[in-house]
Order: C-alpha cells, then sequence, then structure tokens
C-alpha cells in the first residue's frame, strides 16, 4: 500500500487510483488510524454508505465508525425523515463536535452533504444529558421534549412520545429500541431505566443518557417568532391561513415542517462545517455524478411545486433550492477546500496528483455460471491457484450459517479453509495455505499482489440482501413452503414476481444443496439458498 503520509500532507485534492468499491474500506479504515483527528468518506448513496461502514467495522474493530445518512423521504416532500434517521443524524453532528482520543471515521452520502444542517452550536445547544444527581423541574423537562421535537401522551408507545406520571418520566427516544424512565425526588432525578413500551415494563437500570432531538425542527418561542415572520415576508399576508404556519403558530408539529427548517434558525451550516482542519476526505468518484443527477432532481422538484403553489388554500409554499440545498458553487467550494481526494476503481495515468494502491476487482465467476458449471468447485481451484502463487486467499460471506456452509463446501472440492474472528486472523491463516472464510458484509471482492478476497456475489453473482431482522426459524419456514403450491406467485426483493416451482436439491461439490427454485418470463429459473429465505416474500 502507498504511503498515506502523502494523503494526509496533501493541499490539492488527489486521484486514489486502483480503488474499486470493496477495498475502500480497508483503506478508509487504515486513513482513519494515520489521520490527525478524522477520515471522512462520501459515498454516491446509502447502500454504499451501509456497506463501507460495515466492512470498515471489520476492518478496523478499534476506529469508531460514525454514520451520517441523508433524510429518507424526497425533496419538497409533505412527509418528514423518519424519526431514527433525523436521530443518527444529529448523533453523528454532536460526535462531531467530541472528537475523542480514538479514531474515527465518518461515513456520509452525496445527498447528506448536499443539504444544510444545523449549526454545530444550535447542535451541542439541542442535547441534554441526564445522569443520577441532575436537577431538572417537571415543568422545564416538559418544555425541553417538546421543544426537541417529542409528543406529549398519557402512555408512551411509539418513538417521539413523551409521558409525565407524577414522580416518573418516560421518554422513547429515537435513538432506542426501549423508552426510558426517568424517576425524579422532587426535582433531582434518582434512577434512569429501560422499559419495554409494550409491557410498561422496566428492562435495566442504565447509568446516564444523552437525549438527542426527535426532529432537526427545533420548535420554541424565538424559532416560532422567526418562521411566522420568514413565512409571512416570502410569501405574503395570504399565507397565514395555510395549515403549516397556523400549527406553527400554535406550537404545534405538522408533517413535512422539516423542508422549512431555514425559516425556523437564524443560520445553517453545511456538514464542511462541522468537520475539522485535520479530517481527510474522500469522495467515491461515482458520488461526483450522483451530485449532479441531485442537484438536477432537487430543481425539478422545486420547480414542480412552484407551479402550483399558491393556487387554493392550503397549497405547498416550497422555499428556493439553495435555501435548504446547497448550490453547486458551495458544493465544489466545500470539496476544494476539504481537500476531498477522489477514489477511483480505475488505473489512472500515473502524475503528481495521482496515488495508485495496485488493487483490482476479484475474479468473476460468471463464465462458468454462464456455462452451468459448479461454481464453489470452480471458486475451491481457483483459491487454491492464488495460494499456490503465493497470495493469501479469503472467502467472504454474509452470515454465519453462510460461513459454515461455504467453508464445508470448499473443503470438499479440495480447497482447505478455516473459519477465521477477525481481518488479522484470516490473514493468518491465508498465510499458512488454508482459504479464510470470514464473515464480512462486502459485495464485490478485491485482489493485489499480496491477498486475493472473493465474495459470494462473486461467485454466486447474485446480490445477496442483508436485513438487520430476525432470520425465520426453521419450522416456520417450513410451514411457509407447505402452503405454497406449484404455480403460486412469490416476490423476490431482487428480481420481482416470479413462479414458485418448488424445492430442488443442486449438487454443490459432493453434496446435494436445497434450494427454492422460481421461474420468470421466458423460462428463466433463479435458485435461492435456503439459508436465504429472507429475500422472498
Amino acid at each position: 500500500m502507498p504511503d498515506l503520509n502523502r494523503i494526509l500532507a496533501a493541499r490539492d485534492p488527489l486521484t486514489l487510483a486502483s480503488l474499486p468499491r470493496g477495498s475502500l474500506p480497508l483503506v478508509l479504515g487504515d486513513l482513519a488510524r494515520a489521520a490527525r483527528q478524522r477520515a471522512v468518506f462520501i459515498a454516491p448513496d446509502d447502500a454504499a454508505m451501509r456497506s463501507a461502514a460495515e466492512a470498515a467495522r471489520y476492518f478496523a474493530p478499534e476506529v469508531e465508525v460514525i454514520e451520517f445518512p441523508a433524510w429518507d423521504c424526497l425533496p419538497y416532500d409533505r412527509a418528514s425523515p423518519a424519526l431514527t434517521i433525523s436521530a443518527q443524524r444529529l448523533a453523528a453532528l454532536h460526535r462531531l463536535q467530541h472528537p475523542g482520543a480514538g479514531a474515527q471515521l465518518l461515513v456520509t452520502t452525496i445527498n447528506a452533504v448536499l443539504q444544510r444542517v444545523l449549526t454545530p452550536f444550535r447542535v451541542r445547544e439541542s442535547v441534554r444529558e441526564f445522569r443520577a444527581g441532575t436537577n431538572i423541574g417537571h415543568a422545564s423537562l416538559a418544555k425541553l421534549l417538546t421543544r426537541q421535537g417529542y409528543s406529549r401522551t398519557d402512555t408512551v408507545i411509539d418513538h417521539g412520545e413523551f409521558a409525565v406520571r407524577g414522580s416518573i418520566v418516560d421518554i422513547f427516544p429515537s435513538s432506542l429500541d426501549a423508552g426510558l424512565r426517568l424517576d425524579f425526588f422532587g426535582d433531582e432525578l434518582e434512577s434512569l431505566r429501560l422499559f419495554d413500551p409494550a409491557t410498561q415494563l422496566t428492562v435495566e437500570r442504565v447509568d446516564q443518557h444523552l437525549l438527542l432531538p426527535a426532529s432537526e425542527a427545533l420548535v420554541d418561542e424565538d424559532s416560532i417568532k422567526r418562521f411566522r415572520s420568514r413565512y409571512r415576508e416570502l410569501f405574503g399576508a395570504n399565507a397565514t391561513q395555510d395549515p403549516l404556519y397556523e400549527a406553527v403558530s400554535d406550537g404545534r408539529r405538522l408533517a413535512g415542517m422539516e423542508h422549512w427548517l431555514p425559516l425556523f434558525e437564524e443560520k445553517l451550516a453545511t456538514l464542511f462545517d462541522h468537520l475539522g482542519k485535520d479530517d481527510v476526505v474522500v469522495i467515491d468518484q461515482g458520488a461526483l455524478g450522483a451530485a449532479d443527477e441531485r442537484l438536477t432532481d432537487i430543481a425539478d422538484y422545486h420547480a414542480q411545486r412552484s407551479r402550483i403553489a399558491g393556487e387554493k388554500k392550503g397549497s405547498y409554499r416550497p422555499l428556493g433550492p439553495d435555501a435548504l440545498y446547497l448550490t453547486r458553487a458551495e458544493f465544489e467550494a466545500g470539496l476544494a477546500a476539504a481537500p476531498a481526494h477522489r477514489a477511483s476503481g480505475f488505473v489512472a495515468e500515473s502524475g503528481t496528483n495521482v496515488l495508485d494502491f495496485g488493487f483490482r476487482s476479484a475474479r468473476d465467476f460468471a463464465p462458468e455460471r454462464g456455462r452451468g458449471e459448479n461454481v464453489y468447485e470452480a471458486a475451491a481451484g481457483y483459491l487454491k491457484s492464488v495460494s499456490k502463487a503465493g497470495r493469501k486467499p479469503l472467502f467472504a460471506a454474509y452470515s454465519n450459517g453462510s460461513a459454515r456452509r461455504i467453508a464445508s463446501i470448499l473443503d470438499e472440492a479440495g480447497a482447505p479453509t478455516a473459519l477465521a474472528d477477525s481481518w488479522q486472523h484470516a490473514l493468518g491463516l491465508a498465510a499458512k495455505s488454508k482459504v479464510a472464510v470470514v464473515v464480512l458484509p462486502l459485495e464485490t471482492g478485491f485482489a493485489s499482489d499480496t491477498l486475493e478476497l472473493v465474495t459470494e456475489q462473486d461467485v454466486l453473482g447474485d446480490r445477496l440482501v442483508r436485513r438487520k431482522k430476525k432470520r425465520r426459524d426453521s419450522d416456520a419456514f417450513l410451514a411457509e413452503l407447505q402452503a405454497l403450491s406449484r404455480g403460486d406467485l412469490v416476490v423476490h426483493i431482487e428480481h420481482g414476481i416470479g413462479r414458485y416451482l418448488g424445492l430442488e436439491p443442486i449438487p454443490v461439490g459432493k453434496s446435494q444443496h436445497d434450494c427454492v427454485a422460481l421461474e420468470y418470463a421466458g423460462g428463466d429459473k433463479l435458485f435461492i439458498p435456503v439459508e436465504n429465505i429472507d429475500v422472498l416474500s
């Protein structure tokens, strides 16, 4: 790997060449370790952001990985961003104000970078830490929670709600899967407990909790005054009858109000304003094209809203694109000032601004799949040749079950394998001429002069979907299959509607493996291993 100090010392953007997508998290982890403050990666979309974050945690477990996603709603939408998204964004912005002693890696998307955010001061001001011994009156706490976007109810059930019941205040923070119960003695906080909103029973005690706002639109007396004044100034006296204006004037929250965030705040900042001068910024080359598309989409959505604005009471009155979103000039200026280095998967011509990492894409087994050959036997043979050539052979699986299955199959096909529980362990096993099988969420692998990492997708071709939910147990799975008849329609999350043909044993190595067979228009067939049944519904 080239000298990373050249990146740390660069005052102008460099092209980081020969960095296919799979190898980026490995390099980002090394950059985060070497950086004086933190490393920052701008991905083209949410999927690339999550993949980079998950893989970076594997390659560099000691690095704190912070994700800063974009809103999950369209520009000029009538819907608000999800509470969990807002909580994740606010937590990331707050964390950026407290770098800490360890290495940090911020992973974000181009859509998030192109949107204005709360200023660093406003973020610091909007959070509140609770611990035993904290003094705060119930009236002050209720006012704080309302300002932070929480809704008062009798019983807390959903995220973003709070309830005051005598000396107990229940809150369901959007950053937690459980509710937070504050037990007071007078104005002094005696204890903090987590509780199950479904049963209202205590789960466990906690020492402290950093309470984040439920929304980026903070509503208090000052922000309401700013909103009312600016809304009238922009849209005229007739706009005072708009539902949005009336709701905010009454101190009520309305779905989609975050899209008028600039009217609530004295000023907004950009994500670049939250970064330090010693941060190392890397942007995926593909994100630059995605930025052009995003800016065009924002302009189109604004034009559509503007055409119908003011036609009737309650119509949508959009702010100008540069109120909530960066202009192209601001975005380019932010990249230049960082400076943001371009990560490219291609080999670039040598030059003073090019740093070649020497990675390339891993072997793709599409030819074997096209000829109907046994891809696992082909993979086993290829990984054995990698080892004979003096390079380290590695295989990345998506889950523990898949890793065990693949290790067994490769071993049966003649490639000695071993399961690894960390990246360093995997490298050590691979150095001993064994195929190190790891659980690593990469879609495509990478290779260099010293190693080659092949993924499930490289071998199977089908994009495996990773979802953070509990996998169905085998009994439930069998019951569902028994309820299906040959010819019934099912939905694959990637390929859409197909016709169920039943379970078919597929020869893999020296054994048979059960797969769900689907047929699509034109006679194409798709076989899904039973371990990946979650991709079907």
